[in-house]
């Protein structure tokens, strides 16, 4: 007789143990963060093609930006341009090339951020230097020495289009075009008064992109 009553006590306990948990489980919520505001940084390398008066240009490039919820970046970006223009300078008796290096503000809005591809209108705002330099003994890979009379600071405006391919959390590929506006190099017997031009070109971004994925458990008001 008394171990009837010790089953049925047990068992009792046992029923009244699952309703509890039952019903405590169901005061929750399971969700996960990524719904909320998500934060990221990464480093980028791009390089571009275009033209200066005609003329082949190639430009690469480093950025560190900050990503604001997967559709604002800010941050900074550094260019270096190289155009072939050939200009023979009778004085020094060489084939003179254009260069330019710039940097500064970087600001990306971003579209279709939860997409596997985005769309983005890049801008850099920035300032840096631009000059001649011996364009044959750069394709003799001979040192170059640059005088501080054939460079001049100048401003750029560089906005753009681009697509962004989402490839993990911590890769996306780049694609697209931008148009480059100067400030006018006043240089000495210079044929370009502006680096103004198109580019196309490609780059690929390394980082976490949304950083903060765990899952929470919020209580039901």
């Amino acid at each position: 007789m008394n171990n009837q009553k010790t089953r049925i006590l047990v068992l009792l306990l046992f029923i009244s143990f699952q309703t509890y948990a039952q019903e405590d489980e169901g005061e929750y919520i399971t969700f996960n963060d990524r719904k909320n505001v998500v934060h990221g940084v990464y480093f980028g390398i791009n390089m571009s093609y275009g033209e200066i008066e005609g003329e082949d240009t190639y430009i690469g490039g480093l950025k560190l930006a900050y990503v604001a919820n997967q559709q604002f970046e800010v941050g900074f970006e550094g260019k270096f341009l190289y155009s072939e223009q050939n200009i023979f300078n009778a004085t020094n008796t060489i084939n003179e090339d254009l260069f330019a290096a710039y940097g500064g503000l970087h600001l990306e809005p971003i579209f279709f951020s939860k997409s596997k591809v985005n769309l983005s209108f890049p801008l850099l705002i920035g300032g840096g230097a631009v000059g001649y330099i011996d364009g044959d003994a750069v394709r003799r890979d001979e040192d170059i020495d640059i005088d501080e009379d054939d460079v001049d600071a100048v401003f750029v405006l560089e906005p753009g289009m681009s697509a962004l391919f989402n490839i993990s959390r911590y890769v996306q590929f780049e694609a697209g075009i931008k148009y480059r506006f100067s400030s006018k190099i006043e240089l000495t017997n210079s044929p370009v008064d502006r680096i103004n031009g198109f580019s196309g070109g490609i780059g690929v971004k390394l980082g976490i992109f949304n950083m903060g994925r765990n899952r929470y458990k919020k209580k039901i008001d």
